[in-house]
Formats: structure tokens, C-alpha cells, sequence
């Protein structure tokens, strides 16, 4: 059990941490604290929901998850891709039904860690969650239009393209006003990154906005328009169960929960490389499922780790959880003897704000990058991608996978079909006993592909970082795909900044055109990629020597 749940505070606080790393994580946890402020308000609004539910989401959220999770620096609370769920949950069942959903993937996500399922990631293609994430990042900005351009419709279609229809027939009704703060919104959140990474442009812009609104009495909506009573206090409220409908609730909770494991498990990933650590998935995930049993009780909305306020935590100094709490203490008096100002705020400046955290979620470089690779990694994209927008976000996950997995063995069907033609490679030589210390030898002995590419990567990693030179050799790798080039691409990065020189041997045309295509060659240059294992092995000898001269 120790193994599937330790909490890194608990680690920490045993092996002790630093005065001065207490103050960096206090003074960090203070600006994810006002950062996160926004973004909690804008991601409740947007869901249906009163803005202080988003607070209350990502006090109680950001509190478990910082005491409980299996990250040194991880942020919970409310994001985006939960936005348009929420939504739909509330619009089928109401309130009740969200409460109930978020629960049931609590405790679905608690399985998951107890189950030993932290290594879930690795089974979901790049092009996937790109593809996913994507749509989202696009239906997020499709429910900013009416706000954004100050339109008074009194119901929007849920479908995508009547949606947009709906939009471009009342385009003459524009608010000027409106538009103009959404714009400013943007430019503010924008110039704002420019001058400091360090200041949170969204909160800049809520500040001046509101205030601007206030002081000239702009003609614009805002949260009293729609939200007239906002409270500052926590009160558990347990919801009515009906067993006898309890099976509607399995699939938006397994959405919940699976969309919740994705983006905290890869959230703690990408802070896991900005910092040099390695966090404890398991752990994290029934952090996680504890906090959306526990956040739904007092009114709040479900919650995973949110990427941008995590990379925020690390940028700023945060190394341990200690900054996670001060951000959630931040945001619990902020609530408490500021929350009713919070209904001054144009809902324009939300829907800028939104918008700007809808290019941020595009991932468009990705995108541009996956429908340049393989023909099956752009089909699963696309695939994904249009069901989210068009239909619905479990289902293209549900596609997604099973297309994923379906491509994969047609894939490997194929290469069983033919006869892969070896380069002409030294197979013979196994005894690296005459190769200095200094140099590391990796074969990868098999297609890179996304259910092995995170364990491939982690070990190349590991031998990596202890060596000059790593030499990987892949004469049994008949196929990379895009997860597979994702998760190289990213090692590469890290030892490359531990000054780690890289050759490949053994590439072949196939995999060797994928990495010129998805430019692998732009970190690794072509000089550096042997067909002979003997050619990379003399030249890393060669290099060694000179350095030891």
C-alpha cells in the first residue's frame, strides 16, 4: 500500500526542507495564488456555474491535492477541459447529477492508483490527447462568442455548427463595447507576458477592466447580470441519491475521471522535467480522486492539475507542496473578504480571458507537427479532434483509443506481412566490456511506439545522464509513431542540457524520414546517425580519447 500511496510532502518532511526553500515556496505560492484567481472565476462562468464555485473548486481542490498528491509542485483545481463536460452534465441532469458524476470519478480515479494504473498515460497516443485537447481548446472558444461580442441571445444551441450559425445571423447585434474589452483583454494578457513572466497578465486585466467599466459606466454584462447572489462561505451539501438512475452517471463520471487522470498525470510530467524529479503517479491519482470526492460536497466543480499553474509554481521557485497550500490559503481569504467584488467584472473580460487559455489549450504547433508524421498517427488526430467538436468529448476518446489500438496492429500486421530487410549492422558484437565508462549503449528492441515509448525514454534518460556519450541504437525498431517522437524529443531536450552527446545507429529509411519530418534531425543533427554500430562506437572511442588527452 506504501508503494501506491506515499505522499511526497510526507517524504519531504521526513528527509527535511530548507528555510530558504520554505520562503521560495511561500512567495511562489502567493502569485499561483492570484494567477489562479481568474482562471478558477472564468472556468466556473463558463461552466454553468457561479463563479464562486470555481473559488471553492480550487481552494479545497489545490489544498488535498498539494497535501496528499504524489508531486512535488502540482496546482489543482478547475481547467478548461472540463469546462464543456461540466456543461453538458449540468444541462442532461442539473446540479445534482454534477455532484454525483464528480463523485463516482473520484472514487473511479481512487481505483485507478489503488489499482496501479499510474502508468495509464502511456496508453493514450500523443495524437490523441492533441487531437482531444484540440477540440476542446475550439469549443471553449465557441462559448465565448456571445460574450464576446456582447450578443443578448437567451439560448444557445448546443451543437456545434447551429451554434456558430446562430452567431453569424446575429453578428449585426454586436456590443462594440463588449468586443472592445474583449480585445483589450487579450492585448493586456498579452503585453503584460511580454514585460514579465512573473505577473499574471489575466489578473492585470481583470483589475483594469473592471475598473475601467466601474469608472465610465461601459454598457457591458457582467457576473451580477447573470449571478446576483454570491456567497463567500463553504457549506456541505450532501446530494440525493437515486440508485435507481445511478447507471446514468457512470459515463460522464468515467469521463470525469479519465480526463481528470490524463491532464494531472501529464501535467505532472511536464513539471517532473522542469524540475528533475519524479512523481508518484499512483499517489497523484488518488489525490486527485480524493479531492473530487470531497470538492462536490461544498458545491464545487471537478478538478485536476492544471498545467499553466503548475509551470507558473516551478517558474517562481515553488519545489515543494508547501506552495500549493499558500496558493490555496491565498485564494481562501481573497474569497472571503473579496469575493463580492467578484460580480463587478464584465463577463467580456472573462470570455478574453477564456479565449486566450483556448489558444494556449490549441496546441496548434503539435497539430501542425502530427498531420506532417505518419498517416496514422493524422488519422487518429483528425478523428478525435472533429468527434469532440461535432459530438462529444467521451466519445472521441472512446474512438480514439480503440482506433489507436486498431491502427497499431494493423501496423504491426503489415510488418509481419514482409520481410524487414536488416541493415547491415554489427549484430555480433554484444560485449561493450572494451567501451570507456564514459560512454552508455541503449537498443531500443522494438517499434517506439505509445505503449512503450514512455518506458523506452525513461531508461535512455537513466543512462544518459550518467554518461558523455550515449549511443542508441535502434536496428529492431521497424516503426516510430508520434507519442513514440514526443517522448524522444523531450529526452533528447533534457540531455542535451546535461551536455550528453547522442548518436543513433542502425536507423532505418522509414523511421529516419520521421525524424526529418518531425524535426528530430534539428536536435540531433544527420552526422550524428550511423548505420553501422561499428561507425558509432568508433567515433564516440575517437571523441572520448581527444576529450581525455
Amino acid at each position: 500500500m506504501n508503494n501506491l500511496f506515499y505522499p511526497k510532502l510526507f517524504s519531504l518532511y521526513k528527509s527535511g526542507i530548507l528555510k530558504q526553500q520554505i520562503t521560495k515556496d511561500i512567495l511562489s505560492g502567493i502569485v499561483v495564488g492570484i494567477v489562479a484567481l481568474p482562471l478558477a472565476i472564468a472556468f466556473a462562468v463558463a461552466s454553468g456555474v457561479s463563479p464562486e464555485k470555481g473559488l471553492i473548486t480550487a481552494v479545497l481542490a489545490g489544498l488535498i491535492v498539494s497535501i496528499f498528491g504524489g508531486s512535488r509542485v502540482q496546482i489543482a483545481g478547475p481547467t478548461g477541459a472540463f469546462v464543456i463536460i461540466i456543461y453538458q452534465i449540468i444541462e442532461q441532469y442539473g446540479t445534482g447529477g454534477l455532484i454525483i458524476s464528480t463523485i463516482l470519478a473520484g472514487i473511479m480515479l481512487i481505483a485507478f492508483g489503488l489499482l496501479n494504473l499510474g502508468s495509464l498515460l502511456k496508453f493514450f497516443p500523443h495524437p490523441l490527447i492533441v487531437g482531444f485537447t484540440s477540440g476542446i481548446a475550439v469549443v471553449i472558444l465557441s462559448t465565448q462568442v456571445k460574450d464576446a461580442l456582447g450578443l443578448t441571445l437567451s439560448s444557445i444551441p448546443s451543437e456545434f455548427i447551429e451554434k456558430w450559425w446562430l452567431f453569424i445571423s446575429n453578428i449585426s447585434h454586436t456590443n462594440y463595447w463588449a468586443l472592445g474589452i474583449t480585445l483589450s483583454t487579450i492585448l493586456i494578457i498579452t503585453l503584460t507576458k511580454k514585460i514579465s513572466d512573473k505577473i499574471p497578465g489575466s489578473f492585470v486585466a481583470i483589475i483594469l477592466i473592471t475598473l475601467s467599466v466601474q469608472l465610465f459606466s461601459i454598457p457591458v454584462p457582467t457576473i451580477s447580470t447573470y449571478f446576483s447572489n454570491l456567497s463567500g462561505n463553504f457549506a456541505i451539501s450532501m446530494p440525493k441519491f437515486d440508485f435507481s438512475n445511478i447507471q446514468h452517471y457512470f459515463a460522464p463520471a468515467l469521463t470525469i475521471a479519465l480526463l481528470g487522470a490524463i491532464e494531472s498525470l501529464l501535467s505532472a510530467v511536464v513539471s517532473d522535467g522542469m524540475i528533475g524529479s519524479k512523481h508518484r503517479s499512483n499517489t497523484e491519482l488518488i489525490a486527485q480522486g480524493l479531492a473530487n470526492i470531497v470538492v462536490p460536497l461544498f458545491g464545487g466543480i471537478p478538478a485536476t492539475g492544471a498545467i499553466a499553474r503548475t509551470a507558473t509554481n516551478v517558474k517562481n521557485g515553488g519545489r515543494t507542496p508547501i506552495a500549493g497550500i499558500v496558493h490555496s490559503i491565498v485564494l481562501l481569504l481573497i474569497m472571503l473578504f473579496l469575493g463580492s467584488w467578484a460580480k463587478l467584472i464584465p463577463m467580456a473580460c472573462l470570455a478574453g480571458i477564456l479565449i486566450v487559455v483556448a489558444y494556449n489549450m490549441s496546441e496548434w504547433r503539435s497539430f501542425k507537427t502530427i498531420m506532417m508524421g505518419p498517416v496514422f498517427d493524422r488519422f487518429v488526430l483528425l478523428a478525435t479532434f472533429f468527434l469532440t467538436v461535432l459530438v462529444d468529448l467521451t466519445v472521441a476518446i472512446e474512438v480514439g483509443i480503440v482506433l489507436s489500438a486498431l491502427l497499431f496492429m494493423k501496423r504491426m500486421s503489415d510488418i509481419a506481412d514482409k520481410k524487414v530487410e536488416e541493415l547491415p549492422d554489427s549484430d555480433t558484437i554484444e560485449d561493450y566490456s572494451y567501451v570507456p565508462d564514459s560512454i552508455s549503449i541503449y537498443e531500443i528492441g522494438g517499434p517506439l511506439f505509445f505503449g512503450a515509448a514512455k518506458t523506452y525514454t525513461q531508461v535512455i534518460e537513466q543512462f544518459g545522464i550518467k554518461s558523455d556519450i550515449l549511443i542508441i541504437r535502434m536496428r529492431k525498431v521497424p516503426f516510430v509513431d508520434q507519442t513514440g517522437i514526443y517522448n524522444l524529443k523531450s529526452t533528447l531536450k533534457l540531455l542535451k542540457k546535461h551536455n550528453v552527446l547522442i548518436l543513433f545507429s542502425g536507423v532505418n529509411q522509414d523511421v529516419r524520414n520521421d525524424f526529418e519530418r518531425c524535426k528530430i534531425t534539428d536536435l540531433i543533427p544527420n552526422e550524428n546517425i550511423y548505420a553501422l554500430f561499428d561507425d558509432a562506437i568508433k567515433f564516440a572511442i575517437e571523441k572520448v580519447n581527444k576529450i581525455n588527452k
